[in-house]
């Protein structure tokens, strides 16, 4: 196929195995989180240990490791730098949206450009959060405040996004449309809004956060029973949602000549990257995306465990402070654990029959983001095994289907009703395993039980699996 196509004949192999780009990540993390010497020192000792000290390539490993971490440590020394705004006190003039308005229970939080700078906006009272409402990325806005620096322990609960202070609005004046980019992203995410509005108005909100990860006008109750029953994965748009971008246009880079199929899908990751806020799982998916299409192109190995800690290496330098993003590490942990786990245990398994690959897959992805889930949230849902095996195939759908029909319905309203209807049919069907989900979830002690019972049932079917 690659002499068809003119590409390189032969798959050229890599210098270094799997383990070491693995390590590789995990060194650019440590000197990213603490940048410290020291404990930089004993990730690299740690990584060599555990993947081998005999190797033949330890030697460039170990230079290479050494190179990576203190560029990591560079990387985020100037990061955390650059969080001190450089001008405190009153302002006037032009601010841009750096992201949509997200709506909480009392207030709307604006995250804003001015001179260069990051500062969070939060707008209280009835008749101002009605206004920022319409706000959209990328907009600018005349307006007038203070801008103030920020307390210790908000400066790092947001320093992955480059927050450097607050902005205190005194008044708000025009607003302007932004760079031609994003504005074509906001009409194509109000074409969507428009098909949302032929669903019920919590299922447009669902709809819109399956498809673009827009889960602002989703109830507190909503969200509150998609974590409850693990689903809440759906609504953070990822590899899944760019894997079906990628399907839709299929048939167009089919008939493009190599160099243009791998330009035309690094500008079509890049749009959907943008259309959905840069958020940070959908940037890792984005980069795995790109280095994959890239490694084709060039003959390379494409192993996904391989390409996910390439992606997380080179994002880490890029931007250091994602390091600090829960998102992003739920993001990587559950990609690790479907690309390296998943497989392994749906083998294990395969005395569920048609079972194995869904049931392995998705215990795979709970054992890779076991780590944050617990840490950060404190809990890791018995029932997300069942309800995601129940919704994830269903969302899936609606993800592919749905922004080509919410595209459709934006532009021809006549025709929303029943080009919708199949979208709607999907978002009931996802929000009600959500609700029995939340509702069967035990909970406390008694799920941690669950999953220790159901460690001791697979387990025999696993020991069976290798024995044979």
């Amino acid at each position: 196929m690659r002499r068809a196509y003119g590409l390189v004949p032969d798959v050229v192999r890599h210098p270094f195995p799997d383990r070491f780009v693995a390590g590789g990540a995990a060194v650019v993390a440590v000197g990213c989180w603490w940048h410290d010497i020291w404990l930089l020192a004993a990730a690299i000792v740690v990584v060599l240990g555990v993947c081998g000290w005999g190797e033949p390539a330890v030697v460039r490993a170990f230079l290479v490791l050494v190179v990576l971490g203190g560029a990591a440590m560079m990387r985020a020394d100037a990061s955390w730098e650059n969080l001190a705004p450089s001008e405190l006190g009153t302002y006037e003039g032009r601010c841009t949206l750096v992201d949509d308005p997200q709506p909480y229970e009392r207030a709307t939080r604006i995250l804003v450009e001015i001179e260069g700078e990051r500062f969070e906006v939060w707008a209280r009272g009835r008749a101002i959060r009605q206004r920022v409402a319409s706000w959209r990325a990328g907009e600018t806005v005349l307006a007038s405040g203070d801008r103030r620096a920020l307390r210790p322990d908000r400066r790092v609960r947001v320093a992955w996004q480059h927050v450097v202070g607050e902005f205190r609005l005194d008044w708000v004046g025009d607003v302007l449309p932004g760079s031609p980019v994003s504005t074509a992203s906001n009409r194509v995410r109000a074409a969507l809004e428009r098909a949302a509005t032929a669903l019920p108005a919590d299922d447009g909100a669902l709809y819109r956060g399956l498809v673009v990860g827009d889960d602002r006008d989703q109830p507190r109750v909503m969200i509150e029973r998609f974590r409850a029953s693990g689903l809440s994965h759906l609504t953070a748009v990822s590899g899944q949602n760019v894997s079906f971008v990628l399907m839709a246009a299929a048939p167009f880079l089919r008939v493009l000549r190599p160099g243009w199929r791998w330009a035309v899908t690094l500008g079509l990751i890049l749009w959907f990257v943008s259309l959905t806020r840069f958020e940070p799982s959908i940037v890792r998916a984005g980069a795995m995306a790109s280095l994959s299409a890239t490694a084709f192109v060039l003959g390379r190995e494409r192993s996904p465990v391989r390409i996910l800690w390439l992606a997380v290496t080179g994002l880490l330098l890029i931007d250091p402070l994602l390091v600090r993003s829960v998102g992003f590490w739920l993001s990587v942990g559950a990609t690790a654990g479907v690309s390296a786990v998943g497989p392994r245990l749906a083998r294990r398994l395969s005395a569920l029959g048609l079972l194995a690959t869904p049931v392995g897959v998705t215990l795979g992805a709970q054992v890779g983001v076991v780590v944050p889930a617990v840490l950060v949230f404190g809990r890791l849902p018995l029932v997300s095994v069942p309800a995601n095996l129940l919704a994830v195939p269903v969302a899936g759908f609606v993800m592919l289907y749905g922004l080509p029909a919410g595209l459709l319905a934006g532009a021809v309203p006549a025709v929303a009703p029943v080009v919708m209807f199949p979208c709607r049919v999907g978002v009931r069907w996802v929000d009600t395993i959500a609700v029995l989900g939340a509702h069967l979830e035990p909970g406390g002690t008694a799920t941690w039980v669950g999953w220790v019972v159901l460690a001791v049932v697979l387990a025999p079917v696993a020991v069976v699996r290798r024995r044979a």
